[in-house]
């Protein structure tokens, strides 16, 4: 009989006779993979199935597991007959059983070296460690596909690999060969730096083989990064190891480091006088420094101070934080010093949960993670001292820079800022911008040209850039051409004028507008009414009534011209002096209201399919059907519908305000209410109850009870995310009277479903569960089959937290296949983790851990790391209940890394869990 050799321990592999088989497809090697990780154990059908294919496979997956099974018997032993008994794979309890011993296949073979190992005295047991730990080419089936791995439990197998490490280390320090184990644990430590028990022999190795900078470090690099990704100090474990080889290290702790400075322009000159002073008064170590930059609008504030934030930007490790405040947006949207600040704590890592209410209480958080870092702070374009005061840092070792059209003499005389204000560009400056730009030879003979061009651009750098976007479009234009046809143009941009009667600005925009195809400057004049600080091209397309791909070369002409700036791929923004000169063009324009209906439309109809996409089971409210020249974006499915609201977020929630503003209500109510799973989805709790507030307020004053009920209900959601229980329950309890009144049984069940939420919150179960079967009762009445599935999934999980697992199954794979017709993947996943959790309960530990692993790989498909905690938290606890501490530990310490990551309070429960598993170390806070 020939010698058939298999390998798991890395790449999967079969030798027979020393000669390589060459394996199946994917799915045969996965299928391989996991009958030898079971060798010796049967495999369920249906288990099999799940592994291949996840939480949802084909009808034929059983059908097509079978001719699996044959390929290998096929490979495995050619001539075997059809229904003769294989050596190696066999039938076995509905499933199929792979046979096997240590002299076949390396895991039992590694498994069977380190039990002798542990039996050893100490200098063979290191020998029969070394041996054992040599059969490992790799992760387990490390060929195969990540979450066909996953599904199939391969990491628990990676750990003993982990574990025989350890041993293989403990054997070696008391054998007082250290070096031998070395290169193992370096190895291991690789592989999973967050592992302690591994990391203090990494110490304690290096230590006792002469290396104690080495070691010094790895215990530096281990505390940081276990701050930074799980937030806990080092255990007990590590510690002991550290004090053990070294002396006084202390474990830093750490944030995220936002790096958000825009892109420095390349071309770039002058203002050398400038950077010299405030570059002079830039080092912020004998306290805070505040410098503002003020002049008139195109003067190149912005320019001037990205480009010194560059500069200086090494100066400060610990971050570069950037945010337009808008001060002076033509559309009035003045960013407000709460929106500023929360978009820090945003960029600092803090969840939206954990950000207070009160702006006095989110600006003295953001205050206190600055504390005692260097971090440097760019306010651009604010409107007075009063917006930027809640940004400021309050600790030396900062920097902040301010741009404003305003003086800002309150922040120069309270809180003691460098004032700058820059003056336009003298004669031999603005040469020197057109000779960085069109290069010498282009300005050589043409001197008086040059001098005219400059004069009548005044020294802006606004203006000159668009006089030279326009000369370099033209390269054989000779410049006293150019400097004729600005001097024939004209145009007005009279708010911005009255700070300096000799500039007229807006003559050199229409002269640019000059340069552009008539259906350019029409968009042009049009970006006037988008109240959004960016456009993308599908947007542009609905406001000029004109196809897509038209509209993208409409912007392309604009941005040629210097009128328009593509500031990432596919969106453009508009200087505010640009947007100010459009805003005054438009006003001639026949058909504003129009423009004004159709992008309203577009962004409408279009978040009304991501919503669809994102929640089926929501109570959705079709809008009318759009106006003719609009065309809403196509949106393929959950992941695409993400990506365009995360896209279009800031201008989608300036289009709620701007509808509310202009009378349309209705759009305004219709818009907040389709972004509301968005919101929730992605914890934008503090914007989704503002964007609710506006859309109630609306409703009121159509004397709508339908969309004041829909208002109600989703303001009452976000205020219950962020904590204010009283006031959510209030309104769901009026929302739910209005749909009654109503009659509408849809409205009325969804409104059950948040209060039974709300009950849940207040640990009254039994609330929560009557809410829901009500709800359940209503959907099954008038209400749509996904939102039927999603309640049934909810009841069951309310009769499994009530202990009523049978019960709960009943209602959760119900709901599972009314899901997996309809192809609701997070409604899946959910249902999923509730299946596991009954399971676990009824203790059917290996069906809990299949369930969970099917709720996890769809959670992480979509995008939802809360959701993904608490599934590994529950893993956890199933590898627990099984009586395997290490599995769990594992999976708490993945769980907590997320639960941290988010800030979010159910770390402290993950923490609770891993200290027991520590036997009471509190070496977790």
């Amino acid at each position: 009989m020939e010698p058939v050799e298999f390998s798991v321990l890395g790449p999967v592999r079969v030798q027979r006779a020393g000669a390589e088989v060459a394996l199946g497809g994917p799915q045969e090697r996965a299928l391989l993979a996991l009958l030898l990780v079971r060798a010796g154990q049967p495999v369920a059908v249906s288990e099999i199935v799940t592994v291949l294919w996840g939480a949802r496979p084909p009808r034929s997956a059983v059908n097509v597991v079978r001719r699996h099974v044959g390929s290998l018997r096929r490979l495995m032993e050619p001539g075997l007959p059809v229904r003769a008994v294989g050596r190696w794979l066999a039938r076995d309890a509905g499933g199929y059983l792979w046979t096997a011993d240590a002299e076949s296949l390396d895991l039992l073979r590694f498994r069977r070296l380190r039990e002798e190992a542990r039996r050893a005295e100490p200098g063979q047991a290191v020998d029969l460690f070394v041996e054992a730990l040599s059969s490992w080419q790799g992760p387990v089936a490390g060929d195969i596909a990540a979450d066909v791995r996953e599904r199939a439990g391969f990491g628990a197998v990676d750990r003993e690999r982990q574990a025989a490490v350890r041993e293989a280390a403990d054997a070696a320090l008391r054998a007082g060969v250290p070096g031998v184990v070395l290169p193992l644990l370096r190895e291991a430590a690789a592989d999973d730096p967050l592992d302690e028990p591994v990391l203090a022999r990494l110490i304690l190795v290096l230590a006792a083989t002469g290396n104690r900078g080495e070691a010094f470090d790895t215990y530096r690099t281990a505390a940081t990064r276990l701050a930074h990704e799980l937030g806990i100090d080092p255990g007990a474990e590590l510690r002991e190891a550290h004090r053990a080889s070294l002396q006084d290290a202390a474990p830093p702790t750490s944030l995220p480091r936002p790096a958000q400075l825009p892109h420095d322009l390349p071309t770039f000159t002058g203002r050398e006088s400038e950077l010299d002073d405030v570059l002079a008064r830039s080092d912020p170590t004998g306290g805070v420094v505040i410098t503002a930059i003020g002049g008139m609008a195109g003067i190149g504030k912005t320019t001037l101070a990205v480009h010194l934030a560059h500069r200086v930007a090494e100066r400060f490790p610990d971050g570069q934080l950037y945010v337009n405040l808008r001060g002076f947006d033509p559309s009035g949207a003045v960013m407000s010093a709460g929106e500023a600040v929360r978009l820090f704590l945003d960029a600092l890592g803090v969840p939206p949960e954990r950000v207070p209410h009160e702006v006095e209480a989110q600006a003295a958080l953001y205050r206190g993670l600055l504390a005692g870092r260097r971090f440097l702070v760019l306010l651009d374009n604010a409107r007075d001292t009063d917006q930027v005061r809640p940004l400021l840092p309050g600790t030396p070792g900062c920097l902040t820079i301010v741009t404003s059209r305003s003086r800002l003499s309150g922040l120069v005389a309270a809180h003691g800022a460098h004032a700058l204000t820059l003056r336009p560009l003298h004669a031999g400056q603005a040469r020197a911008f057109l000779e960085r730009r069109l290069g010498a030879a282009r300005l050589a003979g043409e001197s008086r040209a040059v001098t005219e061009i400059t004069a009548l651009c005044a020294g802006l750098p606004l203006a000159l850039a668009c006089v030279a976007a326009r000369a370099a479009t033209h390269p054989h234009f000779p410049l006293s051409a150019v400097a004729a046809e600005l001097r024939a143009a004209h145009g007005s941009l009279d708010a911005f004028n009255r700070t300096d009667p000799a500039v007229n600005v807006g003559a050199v925009f229409s002269w640019s507008l000059g340069a552009v195809s008539p259906g350019a400057a029409r968009l042009f004049r049009l970006l006037g009414l988008h109240p959004g600080p960016d456009v993308c091209a599908p947007a542009a397309a609905a406001l000029a009534a004109v196809p897509m791909p038209q509209a993208r070369g409409l912007l392309a002409e604009l941005a040629d011209v210097h009128l328009a700036r593509e500031h990432t791929p596919g969106r453009y923004a508009l200087h505010d002096l640009v947007r100010a000169h459009a805003a005054e063009l438009v006003q001639a324009e026949d058909d504003q209201a129009a423009a004004v209906d159709r992008l309203s439309a577009s962004y409408l109809h279009t978040a009304h399919a991501a919503d669809r996409l994102l929640a089926p089971h929501a109570d959705t409210v079709p809008p009318d059907a759009p106006p003719a020249g609009v065309t809403p974006q196509a949106l393929s499915d959950d992941q695409d519908a993400l990506a365009w609201l995360a896209a279009e977020y800031r201008v989608l929630l300036a289009v709620i305000d701007a509808a509310a503003r202009s009378g349309r209500d209705r759009l305004a109510a219709q818009l907040a209410w389709s972004l509301e799973p968005f919101f929730d989805r992605r914890g934008h709790w503090h914007d989704g109850a503002a964007a609710q507030r506006t859309a109630l307020a609306c409703a009121l004053r159509l004397s709508d009870p339908a969309w004041e009920a829909r208002g109600l209900r989703g303001l009452a959601r976000a205020e219950g995310r962020l904590g204010l229980h009283d006031s959510s329950r209030a309104r769901l309890r009026r929302a739910l009277e209005l749909f009654t009144e109503l009659g509408d049984a849809t409205g009325q069940a969804h409104t059950h479903r948040s209060l039974g939420w709300e009950c849940e919150q207040q640990g009254d179960l039994p609330g929560a569960l009557r809410h829901n079967e009500r709800a359940l009762e209503l959907f099954r009445q008038s209400g749509p089959p996904a939102a039927q599935a999603s309640v049934l999934n909810s009841v069951g999980w309310y009769h499994a937290l009530l202990g009523r697992y049978r019960q709960a199954l009943s209602h959760c794979f119900e709901a599972l296949a009314m899901l997996q017709d309809l192809g609701d993947r997070y409604g899946q996943a959910v249902t999923w983790d509730s299946i596991a959790y009954a399971q676990h309960g009824l203790g059917r530990h290996p069906h809990a851990l299949l369930g969970y692993h099917n709720a996890l790989t769809l959670y992480r498909e979509l995008g939802v790391p809360y959701m993904e905690a608490c599934t590994l938290a529950h893993i956890g606890d199933t590898h627990l209940a099984m009586g395997a501490p290490e599995e769990a530990e594992t999976s708490w310490r993945q769980a907590l890394a997320l639960f941290a990551s988010l800030g979010h309070p159910d770390a402290e429960q993950v923490r609770e869990r891993l200290l027991a598993a520590r036997g009471g170390r509190r070496d977790l806070a």
